[in-house]
């Protein structure tokens, strides 16, 4: 029976599974959509969905307990000033997952982790402004 079991392990320490999830849920918070296995993007949603509750409530209570669970103080800024705005009339449910097949090497069953009402732009932006800036310095 599994009374009392309230999390996937993942098979991670308690460490490990900490630092999994800051990552990722920095990633969702930048990107607004990635793509992982099915058992983290259910674990992750639990993460994510905190994090835009308190980036809704918007004090510094609530933005110091986020820094202390996403590793970058970037994420910690859109999270509070994109995503806490964007999101204050909904009750719940910011994040979906879609599932997206099998992963081609193990099989493992993977998904899809977005924002339900995500910038379509937001993906890769970062990245390109990146490759913008070097191809600047080069000419």
């Amino acid at each position: 029976m599994r009374h009392a079991r309230g999390y996937r392990r993942l098979n991670r320490t308690q460490e490990h599974r900490k630092a999994l999830f800051a990552n990722m849920a920095g990633s969702l918070i930048e990107h607004e959509q990635i793509k992982t296995t099915l058992p983290k993007a259910k674990e992750l949603r639990r993460v994510v969905e905190k994090l835009v509750t308190l980036g809704k409530r918007g004090d510094l209570h609530a933005r110091r307990q986020a820094a202390s669970q996403l590793k970058q103080d970037i994420h910690v800024a859109k999270l509070f000033d994109v995503l806490g705005p964007r999101y204050n009339d909904r009750q719940g449910g910011y994040v979906r997952v879609l599932k997206a097949g099998f992963r081609y090497g193990d099989m493992a069953p993977m998904a899809i982790i977005e924002f339900v009402d995500r910038d379509l732009d937001a993906k890769g932006a970062a990245d390109k402004a990146r490759v913008a800036a070097e191809e600047a310095l080069e000419d």
